[in-house]
């Protein structure tokens, strides 16, 4: 039997990485090598499994009793995030972590330390696999697809292991918020899913934020620097101007729980025109509509200011919280809770701070509360996961497969 680091390490080496300016599903064909990769092991471990056009691995593990259970799915992505490169990974592997400082050898004077990521210190003794500096890891989401494969593995090993249907998908695009776009929940045949894409392990989270983009294009005019005055409307610092108009404590780094933001996470242009890109996050569903109007209003008095036409705003709702969905069914959080104290695994239900495959999915009639992965500090060139964690999510995919059929 393969191991899940093993397993892991050969994830991470193929470049996934999703790109949120393309128009096409995948986004990136790179995403298909590896979806391609998971369809044929499925396949050679005896699980019948298909790739769709939309870049959709669904795989099915029929019932081996004799009565019915719930068919039970479980749901990772491929793609990694746009936010840094996923290309070339070169992971090191930190055997028996010893609480200190682990220097990121591709950047000289790069290192995790400790005191500025001190949940470090929740792994010592533990083994680490970190980025070399240069990448980010890809934890984020494919310790989430080794660890179901590694559940798989042992299922199709084990025929003595009782278990109700078995539904198994990996996505791409889950990072531009695209990912179940066109999953067709029907064809996937779960009662109930469960996605692998949560943080530290006992992560357990069924509320995620409502979330939205938001484009603002700046029209500026531009005039030779000597003769500008009364005339020369600079696009850039109109930009700038828009965006000190927003609430200044409602940033990513100023907020926590159930704290929504608004987050500038693109700026670029010249005096003539320019462009900004935000993302709308709140988890109570009234805030995030004023969060909307307020951008709005925002551009709104600019073009008082300045004139009409100089600032556009163009907002497109993203994902909503998948609490009103998955409360009605609060058993698939219970059983999750059991099947992690099966495992050792202190369980926190929290909410996200962020979101996953599962809101949509939520949203399009199947419950489907998200699951730790084990990963920490995703999406940059600070990310690890303890190969620990990944184990013991498995371990807890196993339980909920337990659980379900002995009910």
């Amino acid at each position: 039997m393969e191991k899940i680091l093993d397993r892991f390490l050969r994830y991470v080496a193929v470049d996934t990485q999703s790109d949120e300016n393309s128009e096409s599903q995948p986004s990136t064909p790179k995403q298909l090598n590896l979806l391609s990769m998971l369809r044929d092991e499925l396949a050679a471990m005896g699980v019948e499994a298909t790739l769709d056009e939309y870049g959709y691995v669904m795989a099915s593990i029929p019932s081996n009793i004799d009565r019915k259970v719930p068919a039970i799915g479980f749901i990772a992505h491929v793609d990694t995030a746009p936010d840094a490169s996923g290309a070339d990974i070169k992971p090191q592997i930190i055997n028996e972590y010893d609480g200190g400082e682990i220097k990121l050898k591709g950047v000289p004077g790069l290192a995790l330390k400790p005191s500025e990521f001190p949940e470090m210190l929740h792994y010592i003794g533990q083994t680490l696999i970190t980025t070399d500096g240069t990448t980010l890891l890809g934890a984020d989401d494919k310790a989430g697809v080794a660890e179901i494969m590694d559940a798989v593995q042992f299922i199709v090993g084990h025929t003595e292991f009782k278990h109700g249907d078995i539904q198994i998908g990996f996505t791409p695009d889950e990072e531009i918020g695209r990912g179940v776009v066109k999953f067709d929940v029907k064809r996937f045949g779960a009662d109930y899913a469960y996605t692998m894409d949560g943080g530290e392990a006992g992560e357990l989270e069924f509320e995620n934020f409502n979330a939205a983009s938001a484009k603002v294009h700046i029209q500026g005019r531009n005039v030779h620097p000597g003769y500008a005055k009364g005339k020369m409307m600079n696009a850039i610092l109109i930009g700038i101007e828009l965006n000190s108009l927003l609430p200044t404590g409602q940033k990513p780094e100023y907020t926590e729980g159930y704290e929504g933001f608004f987050h500038l996470i693109g700026f670029s242009g010249s005096v003539e025109e320019a462009d900004m890109t935000y993302i709308i996050r709140d988890h109570d569903r009234a805030l995030f509509e004023r969060k909307k109007e307020v951008i709005a209003e925002c551009a709104d008095f600019i073009n008082r200011k300045h004139g009409p036409g100089t600032a556009t705003v163009v907002v497109k709702d993203q994902y909503y919280n998948m609490r009103e969905q998955v409360e009605p069914h609060y058993h698939v959080v219970e059983k999750a809770v059991k099947a992690m104290e099966m495992a050792g695994v202190k369980p926190r239900i929290q909410p996200i701070r962020g979101g996953t495959d599962g809101a949509n999915l939520s949203f399009k009639g199947l419950p489907c509360p998200n699951i730790f992965a084990g990963g920490l500090n995703f999406h940059g060139k600070m990310e690890y996961v303890p190969l620990e964690s990944m184990e013991k999510a498995s371990e807890v995919i196993l339980n909920i497969i337990r659980l379900y059929s002995e009910d």
